[in-house]
């Protein structure tokens, strides 16, 4: 399934405005973190409604009244961290200053690094020419390794993701699977022995790992039978069980998902669960129709099925996409036109418009979060 990260490069533009292009320095660690307080945190990614820097400002303003943390889900920049986990880079610059952003709004941080495209998770991002597309590939490995840590030292998270709906790739690529496990594992034995405080996990995209989108390369599969496999191969060292979910993709309305889609996933495990990344569309798009009721039905299903048992819950956006605002930014850096029409099938899934009116799913997003 294709689906939305914050893939463009706003951060030059959050570099920018917090240091004027200078080296920032890293924020301290709280002493005190809303991950402490025994409850659901709630949260958004950072992608702002405009490509612009006021844009940019206004989303972490806005998520300071709406949310827990953000959510920093970053590429890697695979020859920045080749050599070691140290050094001086713009993706660690940008990283930084996301960080000060959230910080300077009260708002704390969840980080998932990701190897692969975020519009189509069978391939990866960014991977320099020549570089073998496997994490069998030792620089890849190694730089994997290096960026993760080098999270790990610079901010000590809370929580940390190592991929991003990954059983779409090993659907993708079975042969690869066994080598991401691998590299998991080493990376999760090196993160503990610095900082075992830190909980680790990857994510999987539920609609797929409960086969609601037949795919050729993986036969035959009865809808709503989890492949639990997937996720059990990473058993034991998956501290909590994370989840991505758009089910507008697959339900006509928001009323008809079933009361027990979520809910298996509270007898398969008796860890913590979490919502990485997901929403409801509130416009029709193409053969989907869909309300702003629709949405509010989504949230209702996630809070009443897993609710309890959730330790992080991410909406993807907090407020929708201006696609004209985007569309313009990515035809001036000539990315390809099909990306805006991917982009446009995750537009309006914010709780927010574009111009920051509500929509009645912030209200109870915002119940849910006051515990009420």
């Amino acid at each position: 399934m294709r689906r939305l990260i914050p893939f463009l490069s706003l951060l030059i533009l959050i570099a920018l405005a917090c240091n004027g292009g200078a080296v920032p320095t890293v924020p301290p660690t709280p002493q005190s973190s809303v991950f402490d307080l025994g409850r659901t945190t709630y949260g958004f990614f950072p992608s702002p409604p405009e490509v612009k820097l006021e844009s940019v400002l206004q989303t972490y303003k806005d998520m300071s009244a709406h949310a827990d943390f953000v959510l920093l889900q970053q590429n890697t920049k695979w020859e920045d961290f080749l050599n070691g986990v140290d050094g001086k880079s713009q993706t660690r610059t940008d990283i930084i200053n996301q960080v000060i952003l959230a910080r300077q709004n009260n708002i704390d941080d969840i980080f998932v690094t990701d190897a692969l495209n975020g519009l189509n998770r069978r391939e990866f991002a960014g991977l320099p020419t020549g570089w073998e597309a496997s994490f069998a590939n030792p620089k890849v490995r190694t730089a994997y390794k290096n960026f993760a840590l080098w999270i790990v030292r610079q901010f000590h998270p809370r929580y940390l993701g190592l991929a991003s709906e990954i059983n779409t790739y090993m659907d993708a690529h079975p042969e690869d699977a066994p080598h991401f496990i691998s590299l998991y594992n080493e990376i999760y034995t090196a993160v503990k022995a610095e900082a075992p405080g830190t909980q680790i996990f990857v994510t999987f995209q539920w609609d797929d790992l409960n086969n609601m989108f037949p795919q050729p390369e993986e036969g035959v599969r009865q809808k709503l039978q989890p492949n639990w496999d997937q996720v059990e191969g990473f058993e034991p060292n998956l501290d909590l069980w994370v989840i991505s979910t758009y089910p507008y993709f697959i339900f006509p309305s928001g009323a008809e998902i079933p009361a027990n889609y979520y809910s298996p996933l509270l007898a398969r495990t008796t860890k913590p669960l979490a919502v990485a990344e997901g929403g409801y569309t509130t416009q029709s798009l193409g053969n989907i129709v869909s309300s702003p009721q629709d949405q509010v039905a989504y949230l209702n299903a996630i809070h009443e099925q897993l609710g309890p048992r959730l330790a992080f819950w991410v909406n993807t956006l907090l407020s929708d996409f201006n696609l004209d605002s985007y569309a313009e930014f990515m035809k001036k850096n000539g990315q390809n036109p099909n990306d805006v029409t991917a982009l446009g099938m995750f537009a309006y899934i914010g709780l927010q418009n574009f111009d920051s009116t509500p929509k009645p799913a912030l209200d109870l997003w915002d119940s849910y979060r006051a515990g009420k």
